[in-house]
């Protein structure tokens, strides 16, 4: 990939991360100023504590499967990009989406109290 393209990517995925933060803040702001009940507050962080808990653990499951895929590729001397390669890698990371699901299904229910 040229690296011109990479830049630009870069730049565009950065001002768009930039605007989620504002939009967020703001909305965050709107929300506190209208004085909203105490309760609402409360279950609104606790959502999004548990949100950021469960993105961390997704992300670090697909990454470990990932780099299983990774540790398969090398294990199998495969140097070159091939169908088979991408094959492997693919399939690892829909194995970590697949499992990091699955977690994070138990830890809901088990936080509801529904299991």
């Amino acid at each position: 990939m040229d690296p011109a393209y990479l830049g630009l990517l870069a730049m565009f995925a950065t001002i768009a991360f930039c605007l989620k933060t504002i939009v967020d803040a703001r909305s965050r702001t709107k929300l506190l100023q209208s004085n909203p009940h105490e309760g609402l507050i409360e279950a609104i962080l606790k959502g999004e504590e548990r949100r950021r808990r469960q993105s961390a653990l997704r992300w670090g499951i697909v990454l470990v499967f990932l780099a299983a895929g990774f540790g398969i590729v090398e294990i199998m001397g495969w140097t070159r990009p091939s169908a088979g390669m991408i094959a492997v890698l693919l399939g690892t990371t829909g194995f970590g989406n697949i499992a990091s699901y699955l977690v994070c299904r138990k830890v809901l229910e088990r936080d509801s109290g529904t299991a």
